[in-house]
């Protein structure tokens, strides 16, 4: 059984027909998926609840960046900056990429929802980043 090490997972943003890899990521939750069940019981059943499938969610990937204004995928001023992205209020492409022999990859469309910046007295500049999947998404 192959082991893999987080730190080798990378989220990549969109830029200009380009998958760039966005700088600095301390952790990453990547998309959390789930299917609504939409409960079928009858009193034809056995006796069981039952359920179907129904619509699906890509949920939300969350995670922090070391945080420098003049970063690229970071910036309020570049395009596919997340600050930028936030601002637009519209959707973007973004691809994690998991570390197997073979990688897999989730691909999603997505909204910036969070840039929340930090500035501690006694440590780095930091942000919280949430990005809410929209639509489907494409594992491969």
């Amino acid at each position: 059984m192959s082991k893999f090490a987080g730190k080798d997972v990378s989220l990549k943003v969109e830029i200009a027909s380009v998958y760039t890899t966005i700088a600095q990521i301390r952790d990453l939750n990547p998309p959390n998926l789930e299917q609504t069940p939409i409960d079928v019981t009858n009193r034809d059943g056995s006796g069981w609840m039952e359920f179907i499938g129904g619509l699906k969610n890509g949920g939300e990937v969350t995670f922090d960046i070391v945080y420098d204004p003049d970063q690229t995928t970071h910036s309020a001023s570049a395009s596919g900056g997340l600050i930028t992205l936030l601002s637009a209020g519209t959707l973007n492409n973004f691809r994690v990429t998991f570390p197997d022999p073979t990688p897999v990859t989730f691909t999603f469309a997505a909204l910036v929802t969070k840039f929340a910046p930090k500035a501690p007295i006694a440590d780095r500049l930091s942000a919280d980043v949430t990005l809410k999947v929209s639509s489907s998404l494409t594992v491969a």
